[in-house]
């Protein structure tokens, strides 16, 4: 089994659906054939509840998702189509994000959620996730002998916490349409199904296309 960490989104507009690096992640995962469970924090609100029936529909669980009255689900506008776009809207800039105060993972939400789920060989950490959370995800990786990729900003350094076989990835920080999410969710199934690191990383990617940041043993 596969367990996803991170913080999930509900994307506005057609086609609406779950949005976010985590559901990306879990949702290309789980198209391959894996089963997925999601960690995270969703607002108690009519966007988390579609959110959380849409993951369902895509074979994503959430039973260890936490659902937040205090915080709104993350809303993300969808962006322009093709034939209505204004020659001078910046395609680059980031889609707006309706709500703008997401809720934020705790170290505990982690620990409890990968408490609840115990049979995951693989652990992906998204780059949402906030250092001390991370470290709790480290660590019971670790425990449960489970393979570990974790998702960090471009720019920023690998977790001091990071074990020497853990896979580092570099996440862009522009939008991507999910395309960074559906390799990282393609190389976490190949690692599922029993691939090694290497032979899975090639299988996810083909000729390339991530920036990796290596790792030392600590």
């Amino acid at each position: 089994m596969i367990t996803v960490v991170g913080i999930p989104a509900w994307r506005e507009g057609e086609p609406a659906g779950p949005a976010g690096r985590a559901c990306d992640i879990a949702i290309a995962a789980a198209s391959r054939g894996a089963r997925v469970e999601l960690v995270g924090r969703a607002g108690d609100d009519p966007a988390g509840d579609r959110l959380l029936l849409a993951l369902a529909r895509a074979g994503v669980g959430h039973a260890a998702l936490l659902r937040d009255p205090s915080q709104p689900t993350p809303r993300i506008a969808a962006p322009p189509q093709p034939d209505a776009v204004d020659p001078a809207i910046d395609m680059d800039v980031e889609p707006e994000r309706v709500a703008h105060q997401a809720p934020r993972l705790e170290p505990e939400d982690v620990e409890l959620g990968l408490r609840y789920l115990t049979d995951f060989s693989v652990l992906v950490v998204a780059d949402d996730v906030p250092r001390d959370a991370l470290a709790v995800a480290v660590e019971s990786a670790a425990f449960a002998g489970a393979r570990l990729v974790v998702l960090v900003p471009s720019g920023d350094s690998p977790p001091e916490e990071m074990p020497a076989d853990g896979m580092v990835l570099a996440a862009p920080d522009s939008p991507d349409d999910g395309e960074f999410g559906a390799l990282v969710g393609a190389y976490a199934a190949a690692l599922d199904g029993g691939m090694e690191p290497v032979d899975a990383f090639r299988a996810a990617t083909g000729a390339g296309g991530w920036e990796v940041a290596p790792v030392e043993a600590g």
